[in-house]
């Protein structure tokens, strides 16, 4: 083969270009005459010819964006005519590999080359490799001629036995690019391009096999939902044609639950969830009781505000003119609405609205005694924030469904309470008031306080989960109000949850306010009289708020005035009094009856509880607020032989080591404090606190139990217009404690003028309304010692001391 490739002659030949075309040895094809370039090379060709022997003759070479391949096909021209479509043509028979020389000069208006042809060196016989690799490559191309239905053209190419003539072969392939084409005509070993040949096949067939699944699964998907869309409309058709049998009307029934779904403003999640269930409902007959459980769920999800929200009323002066308007007093809760607005205000202005999917609720706890409006408070913060209201009223709760909403496979289930209060409130963005939190409940159904830890948790409540619809709330932007009576009931896991504020009670000049403003005006109506026909002095309200009623909030004096108003009316109606009236501080007696309470000052001074040594004024916080607490002590008859320490009156344990430590105080600092402290050894001591039916702890009123047997003792009177607070040490140390600002309300409320407190508790004097202060001498103290110079009166010459004495 050597020597024969040796023997091949140049030949000189017209360039035919070829634009992003190849064609390789073996291949005939038709081409253009209509092209200069083709014309011009065939007319050359034909020119040639005519001085040889033998068939016109071209070299077809790539051409590739304005590149000639460094290897051309010699081609012969078989005939010259007419194409299909009638314009000029030739028809080209591709012959062999040409090595493109130097250019020259030849008839006619066609480039001239000189070449070499290409030797190609087949091995006789064939290795076992070539032969397995001949194999392959038909195999591979019958398996994708017979894809594409060409079964003459697998005949042929399974007759080919040549290795070159079967590499080339692959020319005719359609989805071979020109550069790969380009790559098998300057392949000079047949071999080698046979390798290529058959690896561009291959990967060609497993492209065409992963198109063919991709087709095939979008055409199934297809299929399918063709499939659904005509079983959908035949299943209406049949449901319309049950709705007519049965006499009922199309539209009467909403069922469409799929249009409406998708035509509701919902979140994506909560579209797929609904979706899934609307597949649920289609595929369930009507008879399923599952299908009544979809039913109420999607018209649950499809009532929730999901994208509802009002806006903001950022008119800080407004909302405070608001306040203020509504409500006397409580500037606490007053100053923190103000500030959340004013908050709110800036990030809105900056962009802020929404961080880390979380936006700006609040969490609220009104801490404070019956009936000093916190209830109501709640509504006048969503009237000054201008947002819906709603009301969720905690007391005797004890189901943790209450709170997360049943699961939906219970019968009867329904969505838990705060779900019900968004969607009552038709806003994702309301006011919710949970009125007396500190009366939730637990038992074997769960502990619905745990259960709301996730609810008034800031950092968790975007995502809440009700039970009943288990997809996800956003709770963050919900401004949560929790009203309670005793902060002690509150789990402390709940309570560190919200910003705690303390609603103390209102003082006697903020009482008279909104007796006149507000609890007057209702109450008029209520007893369908004009305020032009009845009117109330501001001296019978002060006396109905300090002597008919004796109370933190105020309820009771709303009742009063109710009652008053009420007798007023029964009088006129019966001729017994004209209109217009005006009720004064001497009117109240005759309509409603006798004052209820009193303040000691104001009693005969031999009527008074502290007329006798031993009686001590204290001061409490109850349940209702501040109160003030008697103290009475006795010593035992020393004949009856009683010895020891006896407490009465509910007494807790705390209160009952205040006694022991009081009693001890006296036992063993006594003779400093010139009192005849034998008596204490030899004599029982009785200590009492009267309203023995209402339970009593707490540490503060140590200073009252050993001010009261420092008077049993010493036989000196506890000044009337004291009262005081306050825990006692062994050592006679005043120590803190709390509730200071409704102790002295209360004490105010009870006509004491002097009150002694802790000197710790100093600081808390600046809660205290300054009314309030201006009208008590308020004594901070830090031993026992100041506490008795204050507190007693100063011993009369010459008697001697009566001290009680128990029976």
């Amino acid at each position: 083969m050597a020597a024969e490739s040796a023997a091949f002659t140049p030949l000189t030949l017209p360039v035919l270009p070829l634009d992003d075309e190849v064609v390789l040895p073996g291949m005939v094809v038709p081409l253009d005459l209509s092209d200069a370039e083709v014309r011009a090379a065939v007319e050359a060709a034909q020119a040639a010819a005519r001085s040889e022997p033998g068939k016109p003759r071209v070299l077809l070479v790539p051409r590739v964006d304005g590149t000639y391949a460094k290897t051309g096909v010699l081609g012969t021209v078989e005939q010259v005519g007419r194409l299909a479509d009638g314009d000029p043509g030739a028809l080209i028979r591709g012959r062999h590999r040409v090595s493109i020389g130097a250019g020259t000069t030849g008839p006619g208006a066609a480039l001239w080359v000189e070449g070499t042809r290409v030797a190609e060196n087949v091995p006789d016989p064939l290795p076992g490799q070539v032969t397995e690799l001949v194999k392959e490559y038909k195999a591979l191309a019958t398996a994708w001629l017979r894809k594409r239905g060409a079964w003459q053209v697998v005949d042929r190419v399974q007759a080919i036995e040549d290795v070159s003539a079967l590499a080339d072969n692959s020319g005719y392939s359609p989805f071979l690019t020109t550069e790969q084409k380009v790559e098998l005509l300057e392949s000079a070993d047949p071999v080698e391009r046979l390798k290529l040949a058959t690896r561009q096949l291959r990967d060609h067939l497993a492209e065409q096999d992963v198109a063919e699944t991709i087709a095939k699964d979008v055409q199934e998907g297809v299929d399918k939902q063709q499939r659904e869309f005509l079983l959908r409309r035949q299943l209406e058709a049949v449901r319309k044609e049950l709705r007519e049998l049965n006499g009922e009307q199309e539209g009467e029934e909403s069922d469409d639950y799929r249009a409406r779904v998708e035509a509701a403003d919902l979140p994506e999640k909560v579209r797929e969830a609904a979706l899934k269930e609307v597949d649920k409902l289609e595929r369930s007959s009507d008879q399923s009781p599952e299908g009544s459980w979809i039913r109420t769920w999607l018209d649950t999800v499809l009532e929730m505000p999901w994208n509802e929200r009002t806006e903001d009323a950022y008119d800080i002066q407004g909302a405070q003119a608001v306040l203020d308007a509504e409500h006397a007093g409580l500037e606490d809760v007053k100053e923190r609405i103000t500030e959340y607005l004013a908050v709110r205000k800036r990030r809105v202005d900056r962009g802020l609205g929404v961080v880390g999917g979380r936006r700006g609720g609040a969490v609220l706890a009104l801490v404070g005694p019956p009936g000093v409006g916190k209830t109501s408070l709640g509504e006048s913060v969503a009237h000054a924030m201008g947002r819906k209201f709603v009301r969720v009223a905690l007391g005797g709760v004890r189901d943790e469904a209450e709170i997360r909403g049943h699961r939906r496979t219970y019968v009867g289930a329904l969505p838990g309470r705060i779900v019900r209060a968004i969607k009552e409130a038709g806003s994702m963005n309301p006011v919710v008031l949970l009125d007396e939190i500190d009366k939730v409940g637990s038992d074997f159904r769960g502990d619905p306080a745990a259960a709301l830890l996730e609810v008034l948790d800031p950092a968790q409540n975007h995502t809440f989960r009700d039970h009943y619809l288990e997809v996800e709330l956003d709770l963050s932007d919900v401004v949560f109000l929790a009203t309670a009576n005793v902060l002690e009931a509150i789990p402390e896991a709940l309570l560190d949850r919200m910003e705690l504020v303390r609603l103390d009670g209102y003082t006697e000049d903020e009482k008279i306010v909104i007796a006149r403003d507000h609890l007057l005006p209702r109450q008029l109506e209520r007893a369908g009289l004009d305020g032009d026909e009845v009117k109330v002095e501001e001296g019978a309200l002060r006396k109905l708020a300090g002597e008919y009623t004796r109370e933190a909030g105020v309820r009771t004096l709303e009742r009063s005035i109710a009652r008053l108003l009420r007798k007023v009316a029964a009088q006129h109606e019966l001729g017994e009094r004209e209109l217009p009236f005006t009720v004064t501080e001497g009117d109240l007696r005759d309509l409603i009856g006798r004052p209820h309470h009193v303040p000691e000052s104001a009693q005969d001074p031999a009527e008074r509880r502290t007329s006798v040594p031993g009686v001590a004024t204290g001061l409490a916080v109850t349940g209702a607020g501040g109160d003030v607490l008697y103290v009475e002590a006795s010593l035992a008859d020393p004949e009856t032989g009683a010895s020891g320490l006896t407490l009465t009156g509910q007494l807790g344990d705390v209160m009952k080591e205040s006694a022991q430590i009081a009693l001890s105080f006296l036992r063993s600092r006594g003779a400093e404090l010139e009192l005849p402290v034998a008596d204490l050894k030899d004599r029982g001591v009785h200590i009492h606190f009267p309203a023995g039916a209402v339970p009593k702890d707490g540490p503060s009123a140590g200073i009252t139990m050993t001010t009261a047997l420092a008077s049993l003792l010493s036989g000196r009177l506890v000044r009337t217009d004291v009262a005081m607070t306050g825990e006692v040490s062994l050592t006679g140390r005043v120590l803190p404690i709390g509730g200071v600002k409704q102790k002295l309300l209360a004490a105010h409320r009870a006509g004491v003028t002097t009150v002694i407190i802790p000197k710790r508790n100093e600081p808390d004097l600046d809660d205290v309304p300054a009314e309030v202060l201006d009208k008590l001498d308020v004594h901070t103290v830090t031993d026992v010692r100041q506490v008795l110079e204050l507190a007693l009166a100063p011993a009369t010459s010459g008697a001697e001391p009566e001290v009680p004495v128990a029976a």
